[in-house]
């Protein structure tokens, strides 16, 4: 199975999700936002398997530092501006394997997805 987790190097939550795939023995590749963005039509794509609104992160401090005028009526293609011009705003880990996508981390959804 081909596994790509995309995040933040130093983001708590990223280094349990990396950490669980390390201790289950899940051969994975480790993408950086700040490295290497994510385009436009990979936003649209998770967008689509996840719903824009659990791509985005909403509670994190980017999106909150925002003027009120970003952040009123937003939708998937203001939500996807915003995401590609401030990659840290994309909500953590964004978790690519063969079956879809699980955005966020709970060790007990990626168990679901590797069978461990």
């Amino acid at each position: 199975m081909s596994v790509t987790i995309n995040g933040i190097r130093n983001c708590d939550t990223m280094k349990k999700a990396v950490a669980w795939l390390e201790q289950n023995g899940v051969d994975h590749t480790f993408r950086d936002y700040k490295k290497q963005p994510p385009t436009q039509a990979e936003l649209e794509s998770w967008s689509q398997a996840a719903g824009w609104e659990k791509v985005i992160n909403k509670a994190g401090m980017t999106f909150r530092k925002l003027p009120d005028a970003d952040k009123q009526d937003l939708d998937q293609p203001r939500a996807i501006a915003l995401m590609l011009d401030k990659p840290s705003m994309i909500k953590r880990p964004v978790l690519e394997h063969d079956g879809g996508i699980e955005i966020g981390f709970k060790p007990e959804g990626y168990a679901a997805i590797f069978g461990k």
